[in-house]
């Protein structure tokens, strides 16, 4: 059983839609190489933090963390990856939920060939791992001209308590259905965050942070409530007004993400102290 984001929307769905996804990694430099060599993502703007995030943004750790986002445009209409590290982490376990994410482009598939990375052939297209085992689907069909990024597909253990949660208190959207496969294809439309955060206490659901401001190092601060579904994958909801201050396209992001992977002695620290950098 499946639910599927789609960045398809309406037009009367200006500002509520998906932003990107969450993937932890454990090897950055590794990670970077992939995203931007096999896939063809840019550097969009990479952040580094003292310590951890408030809102348990790089998970549950306290220390010193980074984050670099990647994508195919401007975040303001393009749907990206946030791309997690934690200096003390080596890699992390994966779970059964997500399930891929799904990109549409022929310009791609030729790309990752070209680059021979692991690759399955399906009828549509390829699907290749990318480092820490996450999963892209490449569909083998023109490039669509705003957005090849199409959908995030995760599994769900009870399909109807799911879609419950994502359309009657997320306010979700239903633009596909597939009883037959049990896959179910939504995508977002607007609300606050306050009345979506009222909604989720009333019927007695998981909100792991309430509505707060979170700060960036030299960057405007942006509201965020972070909620938990049936499932446990965590929903972050972020107000619109100052993300779109904060996710303006840094045109050094590629010099920052490259200086702080030359920088990075963490995993020399573990060698040095007869350590192994721990699996999370």
């Amino acid at each position: 059983m499946g639910i599927v984001w789609s960045r398809r929307r309406s037009d009367a769905m200006v500002q509520g839609r998906a932003l990107h996804f969450v993937l932890r990694v454990g090897d950055r430099e590794v990670a970077m190489k992939f995203y931007r060599e096999v896939l063809g993502m840019k550097v969009l703007r990479h952040e580094e933090f003292q310590e951890g995030c408030k809102a348990t943004c790089n998970g549950p750790y306290d220390g010193k963390w980074s984050k670099t986002m990647v994508g195919y445009g401007a975040e303001e209409n393009h749907f990206v990856v946030e791309l997690t590290y934690n200096y003390g982490v080596a890699g992390y376990r994966l779970g059964n939920d997500f399930l891929g994410i799904t990109i549409q482009s022929k310009e791609i598939v030729e790309k990752v060939k070209k680059a021979e990375w692991p690759l399955i052939e399906t009828p549509d297209g390829i699907v290749i791992e990318a480092p820490g085992g996450y999963k892209f689907y490449v569909e083998d069909k023109e490039q669509p001209l705003k957005d090849p990024v199409q959908k995030v597909s995760l599994a769900v253990s009870d399909l109807q308590r799911a879609l419950n949660y994502w359309t009657k208190l997320l306010g979700m959207k239903i633009y596909h259905r597939d009883d037959t496969n049990m896959v179910v294809q939504l995508c977002f439309e607007d609300d606050q965050l306050s009345v979506i955060e009222s909604k989720m206490k009333k019927q007695k659901h998981k909100v792991l942070m309430a509505l707060v401001v979170l700060d960036t190092p030299g960057k405007v601060p942006v509201q965020v409530v972070i909620l938990a579904d049936p499932d446990g994958h965590e929903i972050c909801l972020v107000g619109d007004t100052n993300f779109r201050l904060l996710s303006v396209i840094d045109l050094n992001a590629d010099k920052l993400v490259d200086e702080a992977i030359t920088a990075d002695t963490s995993t020399q620290w573990f060698v040095q102290n007869r350590q192994h950098k721990p699996l999370a």
